[in-house]
């Protein structure tokens, strides 16, 4: 009997403690800032038809048949690598992330950027990188219309419609936005597939 009382005193301090925990999840839920990120990358593939090198044109057909020329900038070291029938693929990535603070807690504001380049000899590739960064205050809240309207360092206001309602609850005058935007082109050639 003694055992059995123990075993049911410790069932119930154990419920009563992850009863607990829930309690001050669902409150740590309800008092924090929202946050979110949205991304999405978009991918082609053209084939090359056409090379003129003295002009430093490329003409490309697409996914769909479409045949359209190409100005390659003197960048592109190798563009001689480049023959007829091999594959462009082009990759563009972009993000926008946001999250709600108290204030002072924001991320500093900046802008980053980094461009990298296939070796001599190699075919063309490339990638080209960047990211802005700034932090905004919150000025004024209409939640019955879902906007917000933001003042950023440079002390210009802007409204912004929220489009999900539910990112606006926590969020006070006077909070702070940190936003990062993030995009990234990459640019590669790869040779024509040999016929067997």
């Amino acid at each position: 009997m003694n055992k059995a009382f123990i075993l049911l005193s410790v069932i119930v301090f154990g419920l009563t403690l992850a009863v607990g925990a829930i309690a001050e999840e669902k409150a740590a839920a309800k008092q924090a800032k929202p946050s979110g990120m949205k991304e999405r990358t978009i991918k082609r593939t053209a084939t090359v038809q056409d090379v003129d090198l003295a002009n430093r044109v490329v003409t490309l057909k697409g996914e769909k048949g479409n045949v359209f020329d190409l100005k390659v900038g003197e960048e592109a070291k190798n563009l001689p690598q480049v023959k007829v029938g091999d594959l462009v693929t082009v990759q563009y990535y972009e993000s926008l992330a946001f999250e709600v603070t108290k204030p002072g807690q924001a991320v500093a504001t900046g802008a980053a950027a980094g461009v990298a380049s296939a070796k001599p000899g190699e075919k063309p590739a490339g990638i080209a990188a960047g990211q802005v960064t700034l932090t905004a205050t919150v000025e004024a809240i209409d939640a019955k219309k879902s906007h917000v309207t933001l003042k950023g360092a440079d002390g210009k206001t802007q409204e912004i419609k929220v489009k999900d309602p539910k990112n606006l609850v926590n969020v006070k005058v006077g909070d702070q936005v940190a936003i990062a935007y993030t995009e990234a082109l990459a640019i590669s050639v790869e040779p024509a597939k040999q016929k067997k």
